[in-house]
């Protein structure tokens, strides 16, 4: 029988044990036994053979998790890391070599950035940014050497949404490896694979893990690619605790709804902002005078749970209006249960310049709000009372 996304997120777990326990084991190793020395020199000589051998290259905890992403996501397989950044970097590393030249979008995340711009460029590969807003720019700038095209979409933190299928065509007429962080939206919302990414890249810190507790990391997409990047996580080390992927495993039972509802909230947040005199503009996915709303609604479920907005004050007024907020809170994450403030300028992105800030439109007075599970209505609330004091 075949499941729907929702069930397999419940119903795919690892193999009940003799103990017959109901919720998913948690295989807290970092190795395992063999049954004969014959057996283990096997595990050794023949990559083939089903075994596991060291947590570092593989875990049933882990691997469970990695299965419910590829089913969630329509991918062949995938791999775990320690962190969402680990899994960025791994990608880059297992794909790109020296004298090759990758494709990014400019609106990216400040690590992401920071890779592309300083260590990249140490091992002798180039980057060019593109304008997601202008996605008719993107084939003037494939060369003869680029081998990867890298997005976000929506981007953080501006909310910046791109055709995906249109850009899948431009990667599969020049050869191109299309990698699509898909962080923002998590496949309850949406599957770039099935508008022609190769490699999805996910940091499960955020919203599949869903309350701040744990940090993941997983790439998941062609089979063929994934082995080859699993031979560079089990050699370089970034994986993934077997502690975190039972966390991780056992939340994405409840991503579907949560997700539902994070993107109900905020779209109520959203609206209630649009017309409140402190805030100059307000972008969201599923607000029609979002500038990419046409192709939001054509590959997106709802519009996820991020709502940023623009500040008439400038950065002045974005650090009154965080240090005013009574409920909502102020930390360096999101994808929680809980409603969460920041200020990219002064903190996400403050590593970048001002005029690349602006380039991506990460403007002085630009807040982005994680919004959370709670009542929306104590959402807006805390929102507009610290908008008056700001």
């Amino acid at each position: 029988m075949a499941y729907s996304p929702e069930t397999q997120a419940i119903r795919l777990q690892t193999r009940r044990t003799a103990e017959m326990e109901h919720s998913t084991p948690l295989f807290l190793t970092s190795s395992f036994v063999y049954h004969s020395a014959e057996e283990m020199a096997s595990a050794f000589t023949d990559d083939s053979l089903d075994i596991n051998i060291y947590s570092r290259f593989s875990n049933p905890t882990v691997d469970e998790f990695v299965t419910k992403v590829c089913a969630l996501e329509g991918a062949e397989d995938g791999v775990a890391t320690g962190t969402g950044m680990a899994a960025v970097f791994s990608t880059f590393m297992t794909f790109l070599s020296q004298g090759d030249h990758i494709l990014s979008a400019s609106a990216v995340f400040g690590s992401t950035h920071t890779i592309l711009t300083k260590y990249l460029p140490k091992w002798g590969i180039e980057s060019t940014y593109f304008d997601m807003t202008r996605p008719e720019t993107i084939e003037a700038l494939v060369r003869p050497n680029t081998k990867m095209l890298y997005l976000e979409t929506p981007s953080n933190p501006g909310l910046d949404i791109i055709d995906l299928a249109l850009v899948g065509d431009i990667c599969q007429r020049h050869g191109i490896l299309f990698v699509v962080d898909n962080c923002f939206a998590t496949p309850a919302v949406q599957q770039p694979i099935r508008f022609g990414a190769d490699l999805v890249i996910h940091s499960a810190t955020k919203f599949m893990d869903g309350q701040g507790r744990v940090l993941g990391g997983v790439v998941v997409g062609r089979k063929d690619l994934i082995h080859e990047l699993y031979l560079m996580v089990r050699n370089t080390g970034p994986s993934l605790s077997p502690f975190n992927a039972w966390v991780l495993s056992k939340s994405l039972e409840t991503l579907f709804l949560r997700m539902d509802k994070h993107a109900e909230n905020a779209l109520h947040l959203a609206q209630a902002l649009e017309n409140n005199p402190h805030v100059s503009h307000v972008k969201y996915p599923f607000l029609p005078t979002h500038a990419q709303y046409d192709i939001a609604v054509r590959q997106m479920k709802n519009g996820g749970g991020i709502v940023a907005f623009e500040l008439k004050g400038g950065l002045e007024a974005g650090q009154r209006f965080l240090n005013a907020l009574q409920m909502i809170s102020m930390t360096n994450n999101l994808g929680d249960s809980r409603t969460i403030a920041s200020h990219p300028s002064s903190t996400t992105h403050s590593k970048l310049s001002e005029a690349d800030r602006l380039a991506v439109g990460i403007t002085p007075g630009l807040v982005r709000i994680s919004v959370g599970l709670e009542g929306v209505v104590d959402i807006v609330q805390d929102v507009e009372q610290a908008l008056e004091r700001s």
